[in-house]
């Protein structure tokens, strides 16, 4: 929709600009007698920006922009001067650049959802309020919200789990890939954002417009899936933290036996997830302004967590925490229910067992039976947090992976004892899950996410093209010292068996990394809850508009009903849905179990913004010019490869299952047809790739093994511009089965100047026409002043290169007897002379209404009548058409016409053998054709011909032909008028063949005399004129009678016959006697395809 700019006073702007009604001289045309007005009052005309739909446009939908294409009302006057005259007629169109730059300087990038809010204000009457131009910086606009994003729940509950299960080498190398990947993906991200305005919809918007509909709509919903799942996480974050370590009695499920535990906690987890899954939903449909104000307390919060483990590692070197370890031989023990880590005290000279003895003996007596290994094994106790200075760094270094169940052991001396079953219900810490290097690379993947925030937030930054890759690159700078880091002072500060006891169950039930945090464990308690609790609500805002961008955009029809909201412009649909994806992910209830599935959905986004980048850099379009310089294609391809081996390495079945939803949205969108043209990367490296084939394809001639016809159909249209024979389309499609090439051509009478119009909506009928008949292929539309010279530009021109066509499929045609204009049958003969000249295929559809649409013909036969060969087409194409399913049940049979010297039996063999090594499946039978007397009928048949033929050469003629015969007549020298009647004396009565200028003279006074109209003569006395009748015509005729005869006898209940086409007479007089020998050749038949071959060979029996 084009855009309006109205010029207003200043001193008017509160009452035109914003909602107040304006008076007569608010608003005014810049340039007239208000504008002077406007000047001697002092106030000084600024641009206001009406979203008024332009009424003056010729309605051509072109690109939406404020600064082309603008038709204003007013407009002339703006340019009334005598310097610019000799642009002054494209002044309506193409402004002039001061007026461009007046406009480019008044342009506001408005935020997502700020025109639904000035829409909804319109409707409710209330007064619209000035918008603000956005004033956010580097710092705020992109760094603190990237660093809120980034840092988050994986940092405070599973790094120290991490650490301690892969070691402190491997823990640096997972840190160090992930971040990678997201400072290449930050580079790609850098350079697209800063190719041009990046409006609200961030990552959604630079990969769609980058790669295309189809890559932006499958990469955008898997963005969407990755936030939605990512809430899903944060909120199961949340609530770990809050029944592990805030309320661990608020467990609503609580198992009785120590095996069940888990199974307990998952049921806690997805009854308090569901509740604060409501909840939030719940304030984010009331109120996202609540939610953006609060985003400061949950930064602060990450940042105070933060700070308070660097503090906390500080304080290690001088005075490390107490928190004491329970080991029993080399074994860690869950330090709940019992108090001192000690198997007997003694209590005023009695020896008395403690609660430790309790749990692995069956009674609290000294002599009571115990546990094999608590008997074999003392206890001791160690420092859970030894600190920096400790030497505990080399314990660290090395991996403990191990499957589930396996004890959480120090490397101490104990001894062994015999496995036993009871070992699972002591109060042993142990691994919840098998661990394996790749399971911790999907689990730790998600704390790198979140490097889109910035971009998100382009629409309110001051200058997003500068903000965006400063602040995104520092912010993943900061985080991912701030990770590598953490993984050198946890395995530096902390003991190895507290780092792998993932719920801290070893420290009474502390969280692990509050344990090292100074002056409290609760300090990060509290910050991570906060922090999660703010990440789980800005997923379930983030989300939701990210699906009404990608609805909005149409690309996705079964989406649209997400795309509309409250008046506000509040996705209450998109926030439902969203809620029920989150909730599928809290049912999982596992922490562990969802952080992969996001990681695949992060890393698919992130894999097409390095693409996108790479592909953009390495087609060098001519509009790839980012401000930002500091990147290479390289580096996104890096990027790029770095995110699929990340996937794959994190979990290849998620991967795959990543890959196929994206694959399945991408063939739907395709499938659906994206009407959406973005200028992408993708339509680019077609072109490339297409401009590569076709210099490829020129080289040399395609080989026979790989000749398949390559049609160009020749269509006629109505009055109305509509295809006047469908069915030929069907055909088209049923032949080619989507392969190859189709160019279906059409030509208009006249010159494109007047009929451009009348071009372009022929072009669209047609392509609605081949859309109906599933016809892939191109459309071309030509004028011309006559239809002769349009078939033949067609015929030659058309395609491209190595691209172009080799056969012509036209319909016969059928009411040319009846035709006032010779011009349609001696176009149709010119074609076929042209097409021969041109060494194509020519295939003639005779009643090609009748031909099948779509539906599946019965049992039946395609009969091919091989009378000469033209190179093998007329083998083929039935072949080809039995690929199709409306074919696929008849069967090809081949006749073949035998001669009288011929031996048909050998002919025969000799046929069956020609298809056996051709592979080919058909019926054979020859046909002996004896040489027999020219029966009456074939005499009369031709008389008649000769005569019609006669009368259409004296009764076709237009004036002007007469005219330019009666110039060229009357030009002549008495001399040779005297030659030509003599000859024209002397001549028997007979049809000449050839045509003439002097013939037509001749003829015109033969055909004086009385009696001697051809068209009142009584036929059955005619016959001694049999005589004079032209022997060619007749022998041919005597063909074309036989033929037909053999044919229809052999052929006629046939679904369809093929026939070889003979060529047209090199004499063009004889041109509708031509005509008049494929009707009758063709007489009787419903569907026949007349076949003239190429002049090579387009079959072979060899591999």
């Amino acid at each position: 929709m084009s855009e309006r700019f109205l010029v207003v006073p200043v001193a008017h702007a509160d009452e035109s600009a914003f909602g107040g009604e304006a008076d007569g001289d608010s608003v005014f045309d810049a340039g007239g007698g208000e504008g002077e007005r406007a000047e001697r009052r002092g106030s000084v005309p600024i641009l206001q920006y009406s979203r008024e739909p332009n009424k003056y446009g010729d309605g051509t939908p072109r690109e939406s922009s404020p600064f082309i294409h603008n038709t204003d009302d007013y407009k002339g006057t703006l340019y009334d001067g005598k310097n610019m005259a000799l642009f002054e007629e494209e002044m309506d169109s193409n402004p002039m650049v001061s007026s461009l730059l007046s406009k480019l300087a008044n342009y506001t990038n408005l935020t997502q959802g700020v025109r639904e809010h000035e829409e909804a204000d319109e409707d409710e009457g209330a007064k619209k309020k000035t918008v603000k131009s956005p004033q956010m910086g580097t710092f705020i606009g992109v760094y603190l919200p990237c660093l809120q994003n980034i840092l988050g729940v994986i940092l405070f509950l599973r790094m120290t789990w991490i650490v301690g299960t892969a070691g402190i080498l491997e823990s640096f190398i997972i840190v160090s890939m992930c971040c990678s990947c997201t400072m290449l993906t930050a580079i790609s991200m850098s350079a697209i954002a800063t190719n041009g305005v990046v409006p609200a919809g961030g990552s959604y918007y630079m990969i769609s417009r980058s790669l295309g509909p189809e890559f932006g709509g499958a990469v955008g919903l898997c963005f969407y899936l990755g936030t939605t799942f990512a809430g899903a996480m944060y909120i199961l974050g949340t609530i770990e933290i809050f029944l592990t370590y805030i309320v661990p009695s608020a467990a609503i499920f609580k198992a009785e036996e120590k095996a069940l535990e888990a199974e307990a906690m998952l049921n806690n987890m997805r009854v308090y997830g569901t509740c604060c899954l409501t909840l939030m939903a719940v304030v984010v449909f009331v109120g996202v302004k609540y939610v953006n104000k609060l985003a400061l307390v949950f930064l602060a919060c990450v940042v105070l967590s933060i700070l308070a483990i660097y503090a906390g590692v500080i304080k290690t070197i001088f005075e490390p925490p107490v928190f004491p370890v329970c080991l029993l031989g080399n074994r860690t023990l869950q330090n709940h229910g019992f108090d001192k880590c000690m198997k007997t005290e003694i209590i005023d000279n009695v020896t008395v067992t403690t609660k430790l003895w309790s749990l692995f003996c069956e009674g609290p007596e000294l002599n009571a039976s115990c546990n094999e290994y608590f008997n074999l094994n003392n206890v001791t106790e160690i420092q859970g947090i030894p600190g920096l200075t400790s030497g505990v760094i080399s314990e660290n270094m090395w991996g403990s992976y191990g499957p589930a169940g396996m004890m959480v052991e120090k490397a101490l001396p104990s001894v062994p004892a015999t496995p036993s079953s009871q070992d699972q219900y002591m109060p042993y810490v142990v691994n919840d899950i098998t661990t394996f290097f790749t399971l911790l690379v999907g689990i730790y993947f998600p704390s790198v996410t979140g490097i889109m925030a910035g971009s998100n937030r382009s629409g309110d930054l001051r200058d997003a093209q500068r903000s965006i890759p400063i602040g995104t690159i520092l912010a993943i700078l900061t985080t991912t010292i701030i990770y590598l880091s953490c993984v050198v002072l946890f395995g530096a500060c902390i003991d190895g068996v507290v780092l792998r006891d993932k719920f801290g169950d070893s420290v009474k039930g502390n969280l692990v990394i509050g344990t090292l945090s100074w002056p409290s464990p609760w300090v990060i308690v509290i910050g991570s809850f906060f922090s999660c609790c703010g990440a789980g609500l800005q997923s379930l805002t983030g989300a939701p508009r990210l699906l009404q961008a990608i609805a909005r955009d149409g690309i996705v029809p079964f989406l649209e009903v997400f795309g509309h909201g409250k008046a506000n412009g509040e996705p209450t649909w998109a926030l439902l849905l969203t809620a029920l994806i989150c909730e599928s992910g809290i049912l999982i209830a596992s922490l562990d179990a969802v952080a992969p599935i996001l990681s695949m959905f992060f890393l698919m986004c992130y894999l097409f913004v390095n693409l996108a980048c790479a592909l953009q850099t390495l087609l060098r379009t001519p509009n790839w010019r980012p401000r930002f310089k500091y990147y290479h294609w390289t580096l996104s391809f890096l990027g790029m490869s770095l995110c699929l081996a990340l996937m794959f390495i994190s979990s290849w079945y998620y991967a795959l299952v990543a890959m196929l939803i994206a694959g399945c949205i991408y063939k739907y969108i395709e499938y659906r047809g994206a009407e959406k043209e973005w200028g992408d990367g993708i339509r680019g490296l077609s072109l490339n790739a297409a401009r590569f084939a076709l210099i490829r394809l020129e080289e040399a001639p395609p080989h026979t093994k790989n000749w398949r016809p390559q049609l160009l159909v020749l269509l006629n249209l109505d009055s109305e511009l509509s295809v006047k024979h469908p069915r030929l389309l069907s055909f088209t499609t049923q032949l080619k089965a989507g392969k190859g090439l189709t160019i279906v051509g059409s030509v208009l009478e006249g010159t494109y100047l007047t009929r451009e119009t009348e071009a372009k909506r022929a072009e669209q009928n047609i392509k609605s026409t081949m859309a109906a008949e599933k016809t892939k292929g191109f459309c071309h539309v030509v004028v011309s002043s006559n239809l002769r010279d349009g078939i033949s530009h067609l015929v030659q021109s058309a395609g491209l290169g190595g691209m172009k066509h080799n056969s012509v499929l036209m319909a016969w045609p059928g009411n040319w007897r009846q035709s006032n204009d010779p011009q349609s049958w001696k176009s149709f003969i010119e074609t076929v002379r042209e097409t021969t000249a041109a060494h194509q295929a020519l295939l003639v559809a005779k009643n090609v209404d009748s031909f099948p649409h779509q539906e599946r013909l019965s049992e039946g036969t395609i009969d091919v009548w091989w009378i000469v060969h033209d190179g093998g087409l007329l083998m083929l194409l039935p072949f080809l058409l039995r690929q199709h399913k409306v074919w696929r049940k008849c069967k090809m049979r081949i006749f073949t016409v035998a001669q009288l010297d011929d031996n048909s039996i050998q002919m025969k063999k000799d046929l069956q053998m020609f298809l056996y090594h051709l592979r080919l499946n058909a019926e054979v039978e020859v046909v002996e054709m004896h040489d027999s007397d020219i029966s009456a009928f074939t005499y009369e048949k031709t008389l008649v011909m000769e005569q019609r033929s006669q009368m259409l050469k004296q009764m076709q003629l237009s004036r002007t032909e007469r005219e330019r015969e009666a110039q060229l007549i009357h030009d002549r020298n008495t001399a040779s008028h005297a030659v030509l009647n003599d000859k024209a004396d002397a001549t028997p009565e007979r049809v000449h063949m050839t045509w003439t200028k002097e013939k037509f003279f001749t003829e015109r006074n033969r055909n004086r005399e009385p009696n001697a109209n051809v068209a009142v003569r009584d036929l059955f006395n005619m016959k001694p004129e049999w005589e004079s009748l032209n022997q060619s015509n007749v022998r041919c005729m005597h063909t074309a009678v036989k033929l037909n005869e053999v044919v229809v006898n052999k052929s006629q209940g046939a679904h369809l016959v093929l026939l070889n086409m003979p060529g047209p007479p090199r004499n063009r007089g004889g041109d509708e006697n031509y005509m008049e020998f494929l009707e009758v050749m063709m007489e009787g038949l419903n569907r026949v395809l007349l076949v003239r071959g190429g002049g090579r060979e387009v079959i072979t029996i060899y591999s």
